[in-house]
């Protein structure tokens, strides 16, 4: 069975850089694989269309590069796309949209093995993180899923709510604060720096940290990863492809638009220069 990289760093108390892709094309991770600096991948399963073969492709290029795998999947998919991201060879899983103690409970079930002790709903597959057919039902096999990431999403006003009970859930490893889904399930939209919501954000960081817990944080700049480091949050994911190449064709675009303005305007302040000089 394969080492599972981000959970050798969260152990080690070490730090960890990962970079989101909505993306399937697997040539995307094997460039992140070659940038060097990053520990995993998040594929952000929640936003993007996929298939099954999309999923083991994503986990090839993981192994090429050695490369750790998360996966986040929304409410109402948890346990099919956990069990079906773990056999194509994630070894993290990101849970969105929790709200009770009973879903960070489902959350745990779907990805631990359904074995005394362990609380999970997963059984026997023939899937790529076992080989096919090497290490299916093997003692590796329940130990690989024990070691599997699990972090969470604090997005949702009940959540928060009931923080302290939830986060108590044995199995959960990280957690990551949602101001844009908390802001809306609050009634302010839109506004992830209300009192509110940074409120919130820094509730779930310094409770996560008491509780021994990873907090995780998504960034689009790292300039804005200041105050983080302050509070002692040492994971970070910066990036998504889409918004890395709206941002270039966009101020690239513009910039494109505003030199050929300028060229255009000095061409035809040539032209009627010359014909008056002429006339």
């Amino acid at each position: 069975m394969r080492l599972n990289r981000l959970r050798a760093l969260l152990t080690a108390n070490a730090p960890s850089i990962g970079t989101h892709l909505l993306s399937t094309w697997p040539t995307l991770v094997e460039l992140v694989g070659q940038a060097g600096n990053y520990d995993y991948v998040e594929f952000t399963a929640e936003y993007s269309p996929f298939d099954m073969h999309d999923l083991d492709n994503l986990g090839r290029a993981l192994e090429l590069k050695d490369l750790g795998g998360m996966i986040k999947v929304e409410q109402t998919q948890w346990t099919h796309q956990a069990m079906r991201a773990i056999g194509s060879g994630f070894q993290a899983v990101l849970f969105a949209d929790l709200r009770t103690v009973e879903d960070a409970r489902a959350c745990v079930a779907a990805v631990r093995a359904e074995t005394p002790g362990s609380g999970g709903r997963l059984g026997v597959g023939m899937r790529r993180d076992v080989g096919t057919v090497r290490e299916g039902g093997s003692p590796a096999y329940v130990a690989a899923l024990d070691e599997v990431v699990i972090a969470v999403m604090v997005e949702k006003r009940e959540c928060v709510e009931d923080l302290d009970a939830i986060l108590s859930v044995k199995g959960i490893d990280m957690v990551q604060f949602g101001g844009s889904d908390y802001a809306m399930s609050l009634g302010v939209t839109g506004q992830r720096n209300h009192p509110d919501v940074k409120r919130a954000e820094r509730q779930t960081i310094e409770m996560a940290l008491a509780k021994g817990l990873h907090p995780r944080v998504e960034l689009g700049d790292i300039a804005e990863a200041a105050p983080y480091l302050e509070m002692g949050v040492k994971h970070f994911c910066i990036g998504w492809d889409v918004r890395i190449l709206h941002d270039w064709w966009r101020v690239n675009g513009q910039g494109m638009r505003a030199m050929l303005a300028s060229g255009s305007s000095a061409e035809k302040d040539g032209s009627v220069k010359q014909a008056a000089a002429t006339y």
